[in-house]
């Protein structure tokens, strides 16, 4: 009765309630709980062990009991006049929502009293429900666990859970090499808890040291801590042989913390004998010498039921805090792993609401590179590359300047300089310049993409402009194209001219634009990349839209060509001012240049020149005239045409059809793409793929049993 009493003190009941309803809501899945697991090989006694302490007839002859792990929980109550057994299934982690289901349905109250044939049909049908019984069956072992609930007035309050017995040999028709490897890996993962306490059942017939659940326990549990040894068969051992067992007993052998108890089950002949009494057998044993001189606190199954629930309930004492703090700290990752997978996308309607979501916030991203509000979001410091506007207009600056630097094929000369004569031009001939492939200017600045290869320009290389003599050059083109005009030149000339002195405007041009279209794609891809956690989703919004996206890059591109058309192909033509501006300016360089040595400087008048010395200007011919003439219309029109060139490609073929107009490429993720969209196309893009929903039903899972928990605890 002590002892009794002694159990009541010992125990939390509420606490350990609390552990089996954790158990139960399948907390333990997520995180280790405090539990005492049953371990030992398949003949060493584990099942005896079992009935000891439930009272229920374990089937023996088919191995029925050692295919799944048993949950067995002990509950003292008052309110009950007779014992009450309950039995339900705990599904496997793993096991899809119908069969989940199917399991968690089935339940009996109706157990206890009945006879050992009765609940042996009770285990086959538990059997049948996991798919291990019959010649159908889908496994031998399996990972569902087989929960009873043992609970009445005289009840102490304990749980422990037994899982197969490890074994060496093959049964044909039953077992396999296989199934050994199940097992272990299946009581393993009981043993690797670090929760665990470890009831080790061990035949006292044997050498204890050589068994393989010994090897096991000292692997994960080298000091003994967690681990309770259990000698079954003691009957068996044999004459002189029981020093070894009392050593062991009494922990001068493999310490272990919580000791060595020994329990005495009944043999095959008590078993046929139905009027046997376990427990008066056991006692009859325990007053035999040499056992007899064992403490009773380590021997006997009522000793240790006592035990167990003295280190079941130390257990949970132990670890309760960290339990609570660990599945809080799961609960909140389930949580955030599951906002990371955005909204559920299983009907129409919740597919567009996602894609809309997504464009609402590429368009959100899109007006602030565009305004330059970097401000506004992080990923402007993590990915420069973000920064449209900034990187268009800077790309702008490098467009104009190359081609205000490099784009003419022959440099100018300055208006103050005199022409040199003619006839002398071919014997004056000054060198080209050579330039290596060091001074080669690079149309583009930004390295391709390889989606784009197919559309953009490659990478060229443009030489410094020529400072070959510009005069020879015109005077060999105006010599080969002139007619019968008087003073003057061929209107068509200029147009011949402005076309082979602006070359290198095609390769410039296009490299600019090439490059703004690879920012422009760049920061789509990446902005949707951001966006977009589910890489399928990014790739299937990326794929539908790409076409879209080529066939705007190209009317970039064709806009380029229509520029270089109308700037290159057509006849010269110009209303701006400063043209006329800048011949005047030149032409009157050219004057103030010629006149400066016969300048008189008078302290009345300053600066003066005689008349006479005016006939300097009459010193050169016709032809001079004409190719001096033509060098500043030229050298003042292509200033102009410059300017305006690079400002429409600028304007018009980068901003307009790539930045900032109506229908750039930016402008297809609206709203509208998502409106035309079929139900099949909605689901194509945005619908979950097998492994993103089974995701989202394991985290859903997850956070229901891990706040059912919660709700245990707090």
């Amino acid at each position: 009765m002590k002892q009794e009493s002694d159990n009541s003190v010992l125990a939390d009941p509420a606490l350990l309630d609390k552990i089996d309803k954790l158990f139960a809501c399948n907390v333990g899945e997520y995180i280790s709980l405090p539990q005492l697991v049953v371990v030992g090989d398949q003949s060493s006694g584990k099942s005896s062990v079992l009935e000891g302490l439930t009272r229920l007839p374990f089937p023996r002859d088919s191995g029925l009991c050692t295919r799944f792990a048993t949950q067995i929980i002990f509950r003292r109550d008052k309110g009950l006049s007779t014992r009450k057994v309950g039995a339900s299934i705990i599904p496997a982690s793993d096991s899809d929502p119908d069969r989940a289901a199917r399991l968690r349905a089935w339940h009996t109250e109706s157990i206890e009293g009945l006879e050992p044939n009765l609940f042996s049909k009770v285990m086959q049908e538990v059997h049948e429900l996991m798919g291990v019984a019959g010649d159908s069956a889908s496994s031998t072992f399996s990972k569902d666990i087989f929960r009873l609930e043992i609970s009445g007035p005289d009840e102490d309050h304990l749980s422990v859970i037994d899982v197969p017995g490890i074994f060496k040999n093959t049964t044909p028709g039953l077992t396999s090499k296989s199934d050994i490897a199940v097992v272990r890996e299946m009581v393993e993962g009981y043993m690797k808890n670090p929760r665990s306490i470890m009831l080790t059942v061990v035949p006292a017939n044997v050498d204890i040291a050589t068994q393989e659940i010994i090897e096991m326990a000292r692997e994960y549990d080298p000091e003994g801590e967690r681990t309770i040894g259990v000698l079954t068969k003691p009957d068996l051992v044999d004459e002189g042989a029981e020093d070894k067992v009392l050593d062991l007993v009494g922990g001068n052998k493999l310490f272990l913390r919580h000791g060595w108890i020994i329990v005495r089950n009944l043999n095959q002949k008590e078993l046929t004998d139905r009027d046997t009494d376990r427990d008066e057998a056991e006692k009859d044993f325990s007053r035999k010498a040499p056992w007899n001189t064992i403490a009773k606190d380590k021997f006997g199954i009522k000793s240790l039921k006592y035990r167990l629930q003295e280190t079941v309930t130390e257990n949970a004492r132990r670890a309760f805090p960290s339990v609570r703090s660990e599945i809080s700290k799961r609960l909140k990752e389930a949580k955030s792993s599951l906002k990371a997978l955005g909204n559920e996308r299983e009907t129409p309607e919740q597919q567009a609401g996602f894609l809309l979501d997504i464009i609402a916030k590429f368009q959100e991203i899109a007006a602030q590179a565009l305004s330059t509000n970097y401000g506004g979001s992080d990923i402007f410091d993590s990915h420069m590359d973000l920064r449209l506007a900034t990187m268009v207009v800077t790309r702008d600056t490098v467009f104009a300047d190359d081609l205000g630097r490099y784009g003419h094929e022959y440099n100018f000369k300055s208006c103050e300089k005199k022409v040199a004569d003619l006839s002398d031009w071919n014997a004056t001939k000054q060198p080209s310049v050579k330039i290596d492939d060091q001074s080669d200017i690079k149309t583009r600045k930004t390295d391709s993409v390889l989606e784009l290869d197919d559309v953009v320009s490659e990478q060229s290389h443009e030489s410094l402009p020529s400072d070959d003599n510009i005069y020879e050059w015109l005077q060999e083109l105006y010599q080969s194209s002139r007619g019968f005009e008087i003073g003057t030149f061929n209107v068509s000339l200029l147009a011949t001219i402005m076309k082979k002195q602006s070359t290198k405007w095609s390769n410039f041009a296009k490299g600019y634009i090439s490059d703004v279209i690879t920012m422009v794609h760049r920061f789509i891809v990446k902005t949707l990349e951001i966006i977009c956690v589910d890489k399928r989703v990014f790739n299937n919004l990326l794929s539908i839209v790409m076409d879209n996206l080529l066939d705007k890059y190209q009317r970039a591109l064709a806009q380029v060509d229509f520029l270089l058309h109308v700037e290159r192909d057509q006849a010269p033509k110009t209303l701006n001012h400063y043209f006329n501006e800048n011949l005047q300016k030149c032409r009157q360089e050219r004057l103030h240049s010629k006149l400066n040595g016969k300048v008189i400087h008078d302290s009345r008048l300053k600066q003066v020149v005689r008349l006479e010395d005016l006939s300097v200007l009459n010193h050169m011919s016709n032809s001079e005239y004409t190719v001096q003439d033509i060098h500043d219309i030229l050298k003042s029109y292509y200033k102009v045409a410059r300017k305006r060139f690079v400002d429409n490609i600028c304007i018009q073929a980068a901003d307009y059809y790539l930045v900032t107009g109506p229908e750039t490429p930016i402008k297809l993720f609206s709203s509208s793409l998502v409106n035309k969209m079929q139900r099949d196309k909605l689901n194509d893009i945005a619908g979950e793929d097998a492994s993103t929903v089974r995701q989202r039903i394991n985290l859903k899972k997850a956070i229901r049993e891990l706040e059912d928990g919660r709700r245990i605890l707090f």
